[in-house]
C-alpha cells in the first residue's frame, strides 16, 4: 500500500513531507505525522530539520530547497546538533535574550571603563574581539555612554558652549 499524504503537503524528499494547518507546521513520514511545531518556533524548526538530516530522511540541500533557507545555515544547525545535541537548540542564550550580539554584561562593563579612560572605538573593539560596528551600535543605542570630555584641555575649549573659534570671529589668525 502506498503512503497517502494530506492535501497541500509539500514533499521534502521522496518519503518526507511537510504541511501547515492552523498555525502549526506538521512533518509527515510515509504519510504519518511524526513531528509538529508552531510556525513561529524557529528553534524547533532548526532542531527537527537537522535531526531529519542526521537520521538520513533527507539531505541538507532538500531542506534548503524546500524551505528557502541558505545551505550554509542548514549546515551550521546540523553541526550544532552533532556537537551540542538537543540542548544546543533549547537552552537559553547567555546574551541577554539575544538582544546584543556578543556583548555579555561583563563585556559591556569593561567596554564602558575603556570609554571612560578615553580609548577609541577601534581600540575597544580590538581589545574585546568584537567589530567596531558593535561598539558604535552600543553607543548609538545608549548601552554604552561616551563622554565628550576626556581630560584633554584643548578638547574642553572646543566643546564649551561659549567658546568661539578664531575661524568664526571674522579675524585671520
Amino acid at each position: 500500500m502506498l503512503p497517502v499524504y494530506p492535501v497541500g503537503t509539500e514533499m521534502i524528499s521522496s518519503n518526507l513531507g511537510v504541511g501547515r494547518k492552523d498555525g502549526l507546521v506538521i512533518y509527515f513520514h510515509g504519510g504519518m505525522p511524526i513531528y509538529s511545531h508552531l510556525e513561529s518556533d524557529y528553534r524547533s524548526f532548526r532542531f527537527i530539520t537537522s535531526k531529519f538530516i542526521l537520521q538520513g530522511l533527507c539531505r541538507k540541500v532538500d531542506i534548503s530547497d524546500c524551505f528557502h533557507v541558505t545551505y550554509d545555515s542548514v549546515k551550521r544547525y546540523v553541526r550544532r546538533l552533532e556537537e551540542c545535541g538537543d540542548s544546543g537548540f533549547f537552552t537559553n542564550d547567555k546574551r541577554n535574550g539575544g538582544s546584543r550580539y556578543k556583548l555579555l554584561p561583563e563585556v559591556i562593563d569593561r567596554m564602558q571603563r575603556y570609554l571612560d579612560d578615553g580609548k577609541s572605538n577601534s581600540e575597544i573593539a580590538r581589545l574585546e574581539h568584537v567589530t567596531e560596528g558593535a561598539v558604535r551600535y552600543s553607543i548609538r543605542t545608549g548601552v554604552l555612554k561616551k563622554r565628550l570630555f576626556s581630560g584633554n584641555p584643548y578638547l574642553q575649549e572646543a566643546i564649551e558652549p561659549n567658546a568661539v573659534s578664531p575661524m568664526h570671529t571674522g579675524h585671520w589668525v
